[in-house]
């Protein structure tokens, strides 16, 4: 759904409907009793019904951009403000006494839609199942770090970060990323602002790994400044968990702003040591404050989200480069297919394919998991092409002699099959409920039954050929499911 006032907030002006010409070729070919009813039609600009729908238009100027990028849900502080003042304006607006002039009535009509416009717009975002399912993942990953992360800080503990936390992280990130927005700003912002918060915490809880299998802090005893060191470790220690908090909304009353400055504080406290004469201590000074530097970095994240170029990742300039590779992609298949049709194999642009693999394997994803998804799939279309391309030559050089095993030869009948169906494939451009997509994943399926009765009755060599063989027709399947996802970045 389109808000209309980020077009034209009531469609046209408040004059009735009417356009007043002045003077034109048009209005000198009026019939004379035309322009006389025209003189007669009175002008309602000045009327107090009229200014005061104009304040309404004001208002609702200054609310739309609001509605129209709100991210959050309907228990939302600024939800219940957002829906509380366009109820007033719209009560506002049927108190209007239009005195039965259908002029007023009709700009009075038009205001009340757009004010009912932007209150469906609202809630539709804050109840749309994408934007709950967003909320749903959060909250997984509220649960875990609560459990894994805050809580045993705040008991006087200490937080273990194991391998299984790191893997249900990973794949909370993973299902967020296919959340699909339907390119509205308020669901890719709610999205964006999910993903950087989880990656951030991600982040933090790699560097708590990484610092776990480090040495222990030098001794005390080897210089007075160690002291002072360790302990500013030990509030680090605490700062990481809080920030984890933070990111996740476990905080309470904590902030962003107050962390800050305790962080702050800790490196003033670190530039103060006197360390110069000693390579080592001046080396451990070094890495804490770097450790703290790597805290500071995720403290901006309170506004993340607002700025469009970043939430809206068809701006960004990874997106695009990735974007530019899938075209010339597409236009190497196009030609693939079309040589392949008419038999001709002399068509083999593997180098040109192969270099593109390398340009994607260069774009910065900024570690940014969609747009390390949206690279993925671009590599994943390139090595289709590639494997078609070298399954189609490896069927026009085979020379089967008289002494080749009967279940071999049944492998590479499957195999001849499956290339036909990979160039489909590879051509299709429909969706998962298109029946040429259920006929294509019927086949396939049929031919990894076929494959499943191959009997390689001990060979060796077709054990491994049926094993490429359905390895290779999986992968057109996934591939099949991967073009027909309705993915989006």
């Amino acid at each position: 759904m389109a808000v209309r006032w980020l077009c034209s907030l009531f469609g046209k002006p408040f004059d009735g409907g009417k356009r007043m010409d002045h003077g034109g070729p048009q209005q000198q070919q009026q019939h004379p009793m035309e322009q006389q009813q025209h003189q007669q039609q009175p002008y309602y600009s000045q009327h107090p019904a009229m200014m005061r729908l104009y304040e309404v238009q004001k208002e609702v100027a200054s609310l739309g951009p609001q509605v129209c990028t709100f991210s959050g849900l309907q228990n939302d502080r600024d939800y219940k403000r957002l829906e509380r003042e366009l109820t007033r304006l719209l009560l506002e607006v049927d108190q209007v006494d239009t005195e039965g002039k259908p002029e007023l009535q009709g700009a009075r009509k038009r205001a009340a839609q757009e004010v009912e416009g932007l209150l469906r717009y609202l809630e539709e975002n804050a109840t749309h199942p994408s934007r709950l399912a967003i909320e749903e993942l959060s909250n997984e990953a509220r649960r875990l770090v609560d459990e894994c992360v805050v809580a045993p800080q705040r008991s006087g503990g200490v937080a273990e970060i194991s391998d299984e936390l790191v893997d249900a992280l990973q794949e909370i990130v993973l299902k967020l990323t296919q959340v699909k927005t339907e390119a509205r700003v308020p669901l890719r912002k709610a999205r964006y602002r999910a993903l950087t918060r989880m990656c951030a915490v991600q982040d933090v809880i790699e560097g708590r790994t990484q610092q776990q299998t480090l040495s222990l802090p030098l001794s005390g005893d080897t210089h007075e400044a160690v002291h002072c060191i360790n302990q500013v470790m030990v509030k680090v220690s605490v700062a990481r968990s809080q920030l984890v908090a933070l990111l996740m909304g476990l905080s309470g009353r904590d902030s962003c702003a107050h962390l800050s400055r305790i962080l702050t504080e800790m490196q003033v406290e670190l530039d103060a040591l006197d360390v110069s004469g000693n390579a080592a201590i001046r080396n451990y000074r070094k890495q804490v404050v770097e450790e703290i530097n790597g805290l500071l970095k995720h403290l901006d994240l309170e506004g993340e989200g607002d700025d469009t170029r970043r939430y809206d990742l068809a701006q960004n300039n990874s997106i695009r480069e990735i974007e530019a590779v899938r075209a010339h992609v597409s236009h190497l298949r196009e030609g693939v297919l079309r040589h392949c049709v008419m038999g001709d194999l002399s068509f083999r642009p593997k180098a040109e394919l192969q270099s593109l693999l390398t340009h994607l394997d260069q774009v910065d994803t900024a570690k940014n998991p969609c747009i390390r998804e949206a690279r993925r799939r671009a590599v994943v279309e390139v090595q289709a092409i590639i494997t078609f391309l070298d399954l189609r030559e490896a069927l026009a050089r085979r020379q089967p002699g008289p002494s080749e095993h009967p279940s071999h030869r049944s492998v590479w009948l499957v195999l001849g099959s499956l290339s036909d169906l990979q160039a489909q494939v590879l051509g299709f451009d429909g969706k998962r409920a298109d029946k040429s997509y259920m006929m294509l994943e019927e086949l396939l399926t049929k031919q990894l039954l076929v494959l499943d009765a191959v009997d390689p009755q001990g060979d060796e060599t077709t054990k491994m050929a049926r094993k490429q063989a359905v390895k290779f027709a999986q992968n057109i399947l996934n591939y099949l499911d991967m073009k027909t996802d309705e993915w989006e970045y």
